[in-house]
């Protein structure tokens, strides 16, 4: 399977990831239109950003490709967070990355975000993705200004929730935004 970094100093450049692995990563398209969401808002050397159900790392991999130096990257399987370690050091990203279950670990982190990034399995009951989202902000995991990006299948919706803000469409992929 292969990664492409879209922008930043790795622009273009190609991660190949062992077929092996349990994930399924942020397609080339939709993270583009992401990162054109997040440019117009963010200096992204300034940020701190917690990448949850990290998979590939691909996520991560953008973040650190455009010079933000701060990065939790959170999966529980060994063989992802093994081949997001290697990636990271072979560029040489700020990347720590955590093995720890992505809900557990809201449940126990004391630092605060700037960004955090949730891209669950599609299959991850709904209630558990809001549970995750209600954590956030009952635990006032983000900074003042800061935002969490939920991707998901394009059957859920989170509109209801209070700190929803807006959500944007690419494909079957789904990005709501969440604020306080």
């Amino acid at each position: 399977m292969h990664i492409r970094i879209i922008s930043g100093k790795y622009k273009g450049r190609r991660i190949t990831a062992p077929k092996n692995l349990p994930i399924r990563p942020t397609t080339d398209r939709a993270k583009e239109a992401l990162f054109n969401i997040l440019n117009n808002d963010i200096y992204f050397p300034e940020v701190k950003v917690l990448d949850l159900f990290t998979g590939s790392g691909s996520i991560a991999y953008e973040f650190a490709s455009r010079g933000t130096k701060d990065i939790q990257a959170v999966d529980k399987h060994y063989p992802v967070v093994k081949f997001v370690k290697q990636t990271a050091n072979v560029f040489d990203f700020p990347i720590k990355v955590i093995k720890y279950d992505s809900l557990k670990f809201l449940e126990k982190t004391t630092d605060t975000y700037d960004i955090i990034f949730a891209d669950p399995p599609y299959d991850l009951d709904k209630n558990i993705q809001k549970k995750m989202i209600d954590t956030v902000f009952k635990r006032q995991l983000l900074n003042p200004d800061g935002i969490t990006i939920l991707e998901h299948k394009e059957q859920l919706d989170f509109s209801n929730h209070p700190q929803f803000k807006f959500s944007k469409k690419y494909g079957m992929t789904v990005f709501s935004f969440f604020k306080n």
